[in-house]
């Protein structure tokens, strides 16, 4: 019966690993377990476990920023973007590449939702930069890691269920991850433009007679006009989480309605497409809450079977033997390793549960730390052979486009995003300084 926890985490590894959906996974090896650790008055237990999920008034955000995410991706804001930012930067070798990481933090500040960033940018920036004379693995890794910014830069599905899973509050977690997701830009910025210079022909520069057709005036209309809805966007989400007046759920609210604003503004909405937005939002939504039901007969029997008593036994073990730090690159290891097989949703809700509690006892700043695994789930959408970013991105792209072009595009970004996680790490300021600004001065 002692090892049973551990036989439990087992046979869920084995069973996701086959290929088993996540949900009935996870459900099956609670009930399983839960019969045999507790009988039949596991089930006694099971539907409070759930009604309180269900309940859970922070959750309502994740429906209404995956709409607002959505209905975004219709209102041609991306490609307006996109095109602008290009003439912009086009002037810089590796302009266009800046532009699409530039355009990625935008649309992750203004959706969080990585599979509409990614597929937009495919469809519209690949294309283009390949057209320009782009190296492909260039071309195809700025795409990729550029559209999981939305995963780290508020506001973040990934931050709602971590602080929902942790319990800190998710508009802390909001304005700490600030500082790190502009980490995040500025070091794919600096490669780009490192590359760029070494090697001039794999990101070559817009030819200026090109750019001379396009005025000052013009462009600076432009620049406005593209610029101005996401970032109104942008400061009536964030600003009315980070100045108090409203919670992360009520701001959601907001962004939903600001992105159905802007789609009738650009003259995108019809009824037609309003629903495919509708039925959209509600298969995401039941996918992430099915997941959430399952984590929590799996959390309910683990920790009821003393799993969680077994994992912090083995950390402190370590702890007391190697000290708290090697206990933490553990943790982050497990979770960045566990990304190459398993999506963000499915980590945050088996792993996490179990870590952030034992890492918090060690004496880690429970905000910090859920900064940490913000920064670290974001490589799970990059790392093959499951990167959903990687998926995403094959699929739209030109057919001269191989898998291979992207999986070795993709590497050079992987490890700039494993440099943020050292700094946020070594550096734990760029989480926590703006947070303690933002509270010292209510």
């Amino acid at each position: 019966m002692e090892l049973l926890p551990a036989w439990m985490f087992l046979a869920l590894t084995i069973l996701l690993m086959a290929g088993f959906p996540v949900t009935f996974t996870l459900l099956g090896t609670a009930l399983t377990f839960g019969l045999i650790g507790f009988g039949w008055d596991f089930f006694n237990l099971l539907p409070l476990r759930i009604w309180g999920r269900m309940t859970n008034v922070t959750l309502i955000a994740v429906p209404l920023f995956v709409f607002m995410g959505v209905m975004l991706e219709r209102s041609g804001l991306a490609e307006e973007l996109l095109d602008t930012m290009g003439m912009l930067f086009g002037r810089l070798r590796g302009g266009l590449a800046i532009s699409v990481v530039v355009v990625g933090a935008l649309l992750g500040a203004s959706t969080g939702i990585v599979g509409a960033t990614v597929v937009t940018m495919g469809l519209l920036a690949v294309p283009t930069m390949l057209r320009r004379g782009y190296q492909k693995e260039l071309a195809t890794g700025t795409v990729s890691a550029s559209g999981t910014l939305g995963q780290i830069i508020p506001p973040s599905i990934v931050l709602v269920l971590i602080g929902d899973i942790v319990g800190v509050p998710v508009g802390d977690l909001f304005i700490g991850a600030v500082f790190p997701g502009l980490l995040l830009v500025l070091l794919y910025v600096i490669y780009i433009l490192v590359i760029a210079y070494m090697r001039p022909g794999v990101a070559p520069p817009i030819p200026k007679e090109e750019l001379a057709a396009l005025g000052r005036k013009q462009l600076a209309l432009r620049v406005s006009r593209a610029l101005i809805p996401p970032l109104v966007l942008m400061i009536a989400v964030l600003g009315s989480i980070f100045a108090g007046i409203a919670s992360p759920t009520e701001a959601a609210a907001v962004g939903a309605v600001g992105a159905t604003t802007l789609t009738i503004v650009n003259k995108k909405f019809n009824m037609k497409m309003f629903r495919e937005v509708m039925r959209t939002t509600l298969n995401l939504t039941s996918m992430v809450f099915i997941i959430l039901c399952g984590a929590a007969a799996f959390g309910l029997v683990f920790r009821g079977l003393g799993g969680d008593g077994v994992v912090r036994e083995f950390l402190g073990g370590l702890a007391d033997k190697f000290g708290h730090g090697w206990v933490l690159v553990i943790a982050m290891g497990l979770i960045f390793i566990v990304g190459f097989f398993l999506d963000f949703i499915e980590i945050t809700f088996i792993h996490v549960p179990v870590l952030a509690p034992i890492m918090i006892e060690f004496g880690y700043d429970p905000l910090w730390f859920c900064i940490l695994l913000a920064v670290n789930l974001q490589t799970s959408f990059m790392t093959p052979p499951f990167g959903f970013s990687l998926f995403y991105l094959k699929a739209v792209t030109p057919p001269e486009i191989s898998t291979g072009h992207i999986y070795r595009g993709i590497v050079p970004f992987v490890a700039f995003q494993l440099v943020g996680l050292l700094i946020v790490a070594f550096y734990p300021q760029l989480a926590t300084w703006l947070p303690h600004v933002v509270f010292s001065g209510r």
